[in-house]
């Protein structure tokens, strides 16, 4: 019998993709000499599925100067995707969109020495870059308004994404603001089935309309002041609803805070069925070390958290928009989208003070309210029954606002958030524009309840607790903070609130009772006020009424001083006084403590342009882990 020709292989120990196998002929040190790969190599380079975790490993083992050195390869690769893009047809490309994804991720976020001109050297090289990116864009246009699933449309978009925030401090994104993509992703977001399909569109509007929006007018920006299409309004402002209420989730997930005596089965309305689990495995949890659990609050939010530089923008831009966030109902077992985003806001502020990032996403929060705050036909609403809905607030943290069940007025859980931001971010380094924004929200809540004489039922004594205390960390630290900038602000800000309380608060309080507490906390603080004064010769300012808060508490002391004999009295002995100095007291408040300056952007232009980096940088992991 004849021995066989055949002989057999040893097995390998791995099978190796066949698509790996031309990354690695693709991106090998050696230049090819005969340039380009053959026509047959990018034919089945595109009809294989990608590996990307494979491209993305290979890739980030590369050095700038060795993605450089590559150049003829990068920019083959870049060339025939774009023509496969161009074709637009069959799996290649799927397959074309899901590459570049991938290729982006890990090329643009090297540290390149000259980052425009050695990216556009990689991608194109400069004698080529208008005609292939023209083309490029002009591709992935055609694909987000009319590709043939809403997969591979939603990959087209994590493609612009990915060059986007890779590529967003360099010249490259200009062709993305020459061909405007807004009706594009507009349509794509219209024709979306889920609010997971609308976040990484959604989030690319805000990336794309704050490109350079400082230096030049973003075209992006225009086309959000223009659109009135209420149905995709409306899908977005669910998707930021959703977003928040699983961004809120991992905060949960570290400390479950629902306050005692609460069971889930009777707060699944009002957090969401998805939020936490249902029955006993709510007491499965692991409980975490105080310090473990500190460092894991300081990694959160998540990265979907990117979603809040648009909300902020479409919020500024639109008043359509700023009314659907407002007003839109609740859908079956959610809660409604303005509830999520209050309910993530108070989660960042209580824990602001951990990181940068957790600190600028609090501010676009914030950002966002005093927005809708200053428009006055939504602020009746916010302050009025027509808007009550039940908000789970944070508590993870001491010190705790009385819990409030159930539906509420939306406004007194604006201030509950307001009264947590102050209360919780106490630091020698203060973060002024924190406070500015959070009184200045209170302030011009309270100017709209004096002026419409609207009574609010509210634990009033909490908020002007807090600002007294405030009052009391302003003097102790003065040392630390008088030179901060923009400080002096601040300063006002504090005392006209108190000022306007004094002197318009039967307008507002619900209570004459309260009216008196409020008199009562301002006649325990007066040594306090008095050292506050002198500190930073604030008498001497003709901008706050420290004037009124002192002259209120002169005038009871006065009259608790002639008391005689009666030195030690009693809190209920003191309030009956302060009762009966109604009648012999004269507030002379300043005109004008219930005014406040509409929002300029102008002024917030270094903090939003930090915010666009945070953003940015949040991005470029959500397209990495792609």
């Amino acid at each position: 019998m004849e021995a066989s020709p055949l002989t057999q292989q040893a097995r390998p120990e791995t099978f190796q993709p066949k698509i790996v196998q031309l990354y690695e002929a693709l991106f090998k040190d050696d230049i090819d000499p005969e340039g380009d790969k053959p026509e047959g190599f990018w034919r089945e380079f595109f009809l294989l599925k990608p590996e990307r975790s494979s491209l993305q490993e290979i890739l980030a083992k590369l050095g700038p100067d060795d993605v450089l050195n590559l150049q003829l390869q990068t920019q083959q690769l870049f060339f025939r995707a774009v023509e496969c893009l161009k074709k637009g047809s069959g799996l290649a490309h799927l397959h074309a969109l899901e590459t570049l994804t991938t290729f982006f991720s890990a090329i643009l976020r090297k540290r390149y020495t000259n980052p425009s001109s050695d990216i556009i050297a990689v991608l194109a090289g400069l004698d080529q870059v208008d005609s292939v990116f023209t083309d490029f864009v002009g591709a992935l246009d055609a694909i987000i308004r009319n590709g043939k699933s809403m997969e591979v449309r939603q990959t087209a978009v994590e493609v612009v994404l990915s060059i986007t925030s890779g590529a967003y401090q360099t010249s490259l994104l200009t062709y993305f603001i020459q061909r405007d993509l807004f009706p594009a992703i507009m349509k794509f977001i219209q024709e979306s089935d889920s609010s997971t399909r609308v976040l990484e569109p959604f989030t690319l509007l805000g990336l794309l309309a704050n490109y350079n929006k400082f230096e030049f007018q973003n075209p992006y920006q225009l086309r959000l002041n223009d659109f009135v299409n209420e149905a995709a309004i409306q899908k977005i402002v669910r998707c930021v609803g959703y977003t928040c209420r699983n961004l809120r989730g991992q905060y949960i997930d570290i400390i479950q805070d629902l306050p005692e005596g609460w069971s889930i089965s009777t707060t699944l309305n009002m957090i969401g069925l998805g939020a936490i689990a249902p029955g006993s495995k709510a007491n499965q949890k692991p409980t975490y070390d105080p310090e473990v659990a500190k460092q894991m609050f300081a990694k959160l939010p998540g990265e979907d958290a990117a979603v809040l530089l648009g909300t902020y923008d479409f919020s500024h831009a639109n008043k359509l928009f700023c009314f659907n966030l407002v007003t839109l109902p609740a859908e079956k077992g959610e809660e409604q989208p303005i509830s999520s985003f209050l309910s993530l806001t108070s989660y960042l502020l209580q824990h602001a003070f951990l990181s940068t990032r957790t600190t600028n996403y609090a501010h676009l929060s914030l950002m966002v309210f005093r927005l809708l705050i200053e428009d006055q036909l939504l602020c009746k609403r916010i302050c009025s029954d027509e808007c009550k809905v039940a908000v789970r607030l944070c508590r993870q943290r001491q010190p705790f606002l009385p819990v409030a069940r159930g539906d509420r007025i939306l406004a007194t859980s604006v201030l509950d958030t307001m009264i947590d931001g102050i209360n919780h971010n106490l630091r020698r380094r203060l973060d002024i524009s924190l406070y500015t924004l959070c009184v200045g929200i209170m302030l011009r809540i309270i100017s709209y309840l004096s002026r419409s004489r609207t009574r609010l039922q509210y634990h009033w004594s909490e908020l002007f607790r807090s600002l007294l205390s405030l009052i009391r960390f302003l003097t102790t630290y003065a040392s630390d903070l008088k030179t901060m900038p923009h400080f002096d602000s601040l300063l006002d800000l504090v005392v006209n609130l108190l000022a306007l309380s004094l002197s318009a608060g039967e307008a507002f309080l619900p209570t004459p009772a309260a009216y008196d507490d409020l008199f009562y906390k301002v006649v325990e603080s007066g040594e306090i006020l008095v050292k506050f004064r002198d500190t930073y010769n604030l008498a001497s300012r003709p901008s706050n009424s420290i004037g009124t808060l002192i002259s209120v508490s002169t005038h009871y002391k006065t009259m608790l001083d002639s008391g005689g004999s009666k030195r030690n009295l009693t809190s209920t002995e003191v309030a009956e006084v302060i009762k009966q100095g109604y009648e012999t007291l004269s507030i002379q408040a300043k005109e004008g403590l219930d005014g406040w300056e509409r929002y300029r952007e102008a002024d917030e232009r270094t903090l939003l342009k930090k915010m666009a980096r945070a953003t940015v940088s949040d991005v470029q992991v959500i397209v990495q882990a792609k």
